[in-house]
């Protein structure tokens, strides 16, 4: 419910607290910051969120974001094009990279469909992969995804593997800290 005359303000709580992982507390604090203490931030994060929403896109060749048609990891001729990484998210790209322990590319499947399945059976066609690793949470129906993804990958001569420990069962990777995402990578196990 908002006060009377302060409309706007709550209209600025309810948009931070319609963030994840933010609460009425924190969407409070940050409201307040920006508005009273701040408002150089409010107007910097505005400008930014605008041009982000405007220039951030799905890269065509791995569907993680770019600002461009095709995102830096899969222009980076540095990488070896025989590794590729399959996540469900985009953000799980970001995690990974941060641990320094994967120099292959990635694929995201965020959601199982034709579209998806044949974007990665033509990536992993163009460029020659060999050994595919599974980055995804530990669980049942994770594991069914992994299974189904090799099946539909079964024509090439691949190596599966997926990450081991350091990644709990049930948490997400931008939850696990980067030394237990580094060890779960360098101790990849084969499936």
């Amino acid at each position: 419910m908002h006060k009377k005359g302060l409309e706007k303000f709550y209209d600025l709580v309810e948009a931070f607290e319609s963030l994840p992982t933010i609460g009425k507390k924190s969407a409070l604090r940050l409201a307040y910051h920006i508005v009273h203490n701040d408002t150089f931030c409010g107007l910097k994060l505005a400008h930014s969120i605008e041009d982000a929403i405007k220039n951030v896109k799905k890269c065509t060749s791995c569907g993680s974001i770019s600002e461009h048609e095709i995102c830096e990891i899969c222009l980076d001729e540095d990488r070896d094009n025989d590794k590729l990484c399959i996540v469900q998210n985009a953000k799980d790209i970001f995690v990974i990279e941060e641990s320094h322990q994967y120099t292959g590319k990635y694929f995201v499947i965020d959601e199982i469909d034709e579209y998806n399945i044949n974007g990665l059976v033509n990536f992993v066609y163009t460029n020659e992969v060999s050994d595919v690793l599974f980055a995804i949470t530990p669980s049942l129906a994770n594991d069914a995804f992994i299974l189904y993804i090799e099946q539909r990958l079964e024509k090439f001569d691949l190596k599966f593997s997926k990450i081991a420990q350091g990644v709990p069962t049930g948490v997400s990777l931008e939850n696990v800290d980067i030394l237990s995402l580094a060890k779960a990578i360098d101790g990849k196990v084969s499936i």
